[in-house]
């Protein structure tokens, strides 16, 4: 499938902004959204965590209908028609991660349709893959806008790591980030959607590439195997290959970079592994750095914060390459150019 498609309208929900412009102004101005939380780690020292601030207590399933509903919201508020039979995919924690926040998918659309007071479309669907979620679902966005039928395509996604059996599996397995373990990740939350639309029907980001891949070297990987970063260089691969373009030609990327060092070592290695010639410098921008790890949601956040860049002047350059991984090894690449107002 290599029909481009247009992204229209963002939302978000985060721990530095409760709608797309505020994040992603926080985002720019490098705030972030780090404090102690009622969780503490092996040295009775309180771990740091980013959580939302929500009018009210929610917590787990009905925390996260709220957050997406927001987020989606917000979208239907800058582009009315999206609220008439339009398919929604929803990137979602994996199925089998301890301490999820989601335990039933299909009520959380049901839940979250009903709040926006949309009817439930039958071609919506749940991508419970984490991280690259997001990635998954503009390949399963832009065939659903080729087959027709619809105009426009929500991909959206939540997630939160600020769950007692979250936080109580990644402390014992020495991955969040300590006072006797400065390999970790903040664990954070979020909530984020996009509007995918035709190529050519709105000004904001055309998807030009897309590349999705596997990486057997995964971190912590059983058999030990050392990480070369195949999968994600076969993820650039791809992604670029469809753009028609040479990883010299991209302005910046944006990686879902969470804190622990195999993350930066993969992405490194992929760019190492794939630039030739002379470049100009290519910045590395990073949710994780105000919202520590935000799961599923991390995708539609950065493509928003391309979207938000592209839009106000500030992209460090053009196209940008948005990259996502996953523990178990998944992951992929999406290439975007600016288009003009």
């Amino acid at each position: 499938m290599t029909a481009a498609l247009d992204i229209v309208a963002t939302g978000m929900v985060t721990a530095v902004g409760l709608d797309a412009p505020s994040s992603c102004a926080a985002l720019r101005a490098r705030l972030d959204g780090f404090k102690e939380t009622q969780y503490a780690d092996d040295e009775g020292e309180w771990l740091l965590g980013s959580p939302v601030t929500m009018p009210r207590k929610w917590i787990g399933q009905k925390r996260m209908t709220h957050m997406l509903a927001a987020a989606i919201s917000e979208i239907c508020t800058t582009v009315p028609q999206a609220r008439e039979r339009t398919p929604m995919l929803l990137c979602l924690p994996e199925a089998s991660r301890p301490g999820s926040p989601v335990q039933d998918a299909s009520a959380l659309v049901r839940n979250v349709c009903a709040i926006l007071e949309m009817a439930v479309d039958p071609r919506s669907r749940t991508i419970s893959h984490g991280r690259p979620s997001g990635l998954v679902a503009l390949e399963q966005a832009r065939r659903l806008l080729a087959e027709g039928g619809t105009s426009a395509v929500i991909v959206a996604g939540v997630d939160s790591y600020l769950t007692p059996e979250a936080i109580g599996f990644y402390l014992a397995n020495r991955r969040l980030l300590a006072t006797n373990n400065p390999n970790g990740f903040i664990p954070g939350e979020a909530a984020a959607a996009v509007l995918c639309t035709h190529a050519g029907h709105g000004s904001g980001l055309r998807l030009h590439g897309l590349g999705l891949a596997r990486e057997n070297a995964y971190i912590y990987n059983e058999a030990d195997e050392p990480l070369r970063g195949d999968g994600l260089t076969t993820a650039y691969r791809h992604a670029l290959k469809e753009a028609g373009i040479e990883m010299n030609q991209l302005g910046f990327r944006i990686s879902d970079l969470i804190g622990e060092q195999y993350w930066f070592k993969q992405t490194a290695l992929a760019s190492l592994r794939l630039v030739r010639g002379a470049h100009d410098f290519q910045d590395l921008w990073s949710p994780g750095e105000s919202l520590g790890n935000i799961g599923a949601a991390a995708v539609p956040v950065m493509i928003g914060m391309a979207f938000a860049a592209a839009r106000k002047g500030y992209a460090a350059g053009n196209p940008v390459l948005i990259e996502a991984s996953e523990d178990s090894g998944a992951c992929g690449a999406a290439i975007f150019a600016a288009r003009a107002a």
